[in-house]
């Protein structure tokens, strides 16, 4: 599969920018180690790994770390950000080059896989596939933490057009897959959490038997 020029640039210009605006931070940290108690509340059995696609700097995996004991994995295209992962989050072995439209995973290698806003930035033409890689890498649990508008709206983001998108990011997985139940969704009101106004769903693949 070809690279589409905006993921060239989330590998070069716009991910080193992110990078530079969004350093790691304790504060950020212990506000995600709070976000994810309420997610992994509604996980039973509780995930024993996890894989974050779109790591950046690793803010969720830091603040998971806090709050569970499962093998993190993180998928990053970003050569930077992916050294920094290996530094100072994850096993070195555990933070691999790749995207979302190519896991470079086995399938259900992971109890949950998971995405906190990278889907908002996947063009339309790309974005079924990714939900497919998500789908095939987990085992259990598919979490999406993402921006939410009840129709596809583009937003301009720090000056650059068509490269942030909201809509309803939790309807594809029950409208891709017929093995996939939701479990439950909810919202981080940034007023209370300071975790950005953003939406999250829980989905539960089906055991096949």
């Amino acid at each position: 599969m070809t690279e589409s020029s905006q993921l060239r640039r989330w590998r070069g210009d716009v991910g080193a920018a992110y990078l530079e605006r969004n350093p790691p931070r304790p504060e950020l940290e212990e506000r995600l180690a709070v976000g994810w108690g309420v997610l992994l509340s509604h996980l039973a059995p509780p995930p024993t790994s996890i894989l974050e696609v779109g790591a950046a700097n690793g803010h969720h995996l830091r603040g998971l770390r806090r709050m569970t004991s499962a093998e993190l994995w993180a998928v990053e295209p970003n050569d930077d950000a992916r050294a920094l992962l290996a530094s100072e989050v994850l096993d070195e072995a555990h933070a691999l080059d790749g995207t979302l439209q190519r896991l470079p995973l086995d399938d259900g290698a992971v109890d949950l896989a998971f995405t906190s806003g990278v889907l908002i930035h996947v063009p339309d033409d790309e974005l079924e596939q990714a939900y497919r890689e998500l789908h095939r890498v987990s085992r259990r649990w598919l979490v999406s933490l993402e921006y939410f508008a009840p129709v596809k709206q583009s937003v301009s983001w720090h000056g650059e057009e068509d490269i942030l998108f909201k809509r309803d990011y939790g309807a594809p997985w029950l409208d891709l897959f017929d093995d996939v139940d939701h479990v439950a969704n909810g919202w981080f009101w940034n007023r209370t959490t300071g975790l950005g106004d953003v939406t999250w769903w829980i989905f539960r693949k089906r055991d096949p038997r």
